[in-house]
């Protein structure tokens, strides 16, 4: 059985099954010679699984699961964000799990909820579906942050619900002049993590010998 790191089996993945060489133009407008599709990845099975237990990884790191500042549950804009969201909480619900047999401490269960483009025009009317409690202290997701449009789109609707954002991770940043630093403003002083960069998954494709047709 593999024993590396869910972060490294992610990457490797990722490089796998979501990244291609080419001439692409991206949502923005703009071409790029390469193109990461992290969907391919977060609907995988084991991608789905690696990529939940990857960022309880990092949150677990961070400290951001502890103290009277943990987070309480995890959300996004969708269609990007939604395999994350699922997979992050039921990560969290695994690792309550194994801890109660253990006997050990039990870590928060990350409840989750998805963010629409736009309000239900029927019902309730809601931006919000799923958990979204007023006061709470929230992780906001995405798949790959480019100009960060959407991450901050999730932001905003988090705290217009009344929530707070206690930080802010992506799955692939592709490093863009303005992505990160527009994500950082909208967040303010939650930290914005990165599991990757769109280098990590380049070297990481090139590394396996991965052709662009592949």
């Amino acid at each position: 059985m593999d024993e590396r790191p869910s972060i490294d089996q992610l990457l490797t993945l990722l490089a796998t099954i979501s990244f291609r060489l080419g001439s692409f133009t991206l949502s923005s407008g703009a071409t790029s010679d390469y193109y990461i599709d992290c969907r391919t990845t977060t609907l995988h099975a084991e991608g789905g699984r690696l990529t939940g237990q990857a960022i309880l990884e990092q949150l677990r790191e961070r400290g951001l699961l502890d103290g009277p500042d943990a987070l309480e549950a995890v959300g996004g804009l969708t269609l990007g964000a939604d395999p994350i969201v699922s997979n992050v909480a039921t990560a969290s619900a695994c690792a309550a799990r194994k801890a109660v047999v253990a006997g050990a401490p039990v870590p928060p269960l990350l409840n989750g909820f998805l963010v629409r483009k736009s309000e239900k025009a029927h019902g309730t009317g809601r931006r919000i579906e799923g958990f979204c409690r007023p006061g709470a202290r929230v992780l906001i997701v995405d798949d790959v942050c480019t100009t960060g449009a959407s991450t901050i789109t999730a932001i905003h609707a988090a705290r217009e619900a009344g929530m707070h954002v206690g930080a802010v991770v992506c799955l692939v940043e592709r490093q863009e002049a303005n992505g990160r630093p527009a994500v950082e403003a909208a967040a303010e002083c939650a930290p914005f993590l990165a599991l990757f960069t769109a280098n990590d998954v380049r070297a990481e494709h090139l590394r396996l010998g991965l052709s662009p047709q592949s």
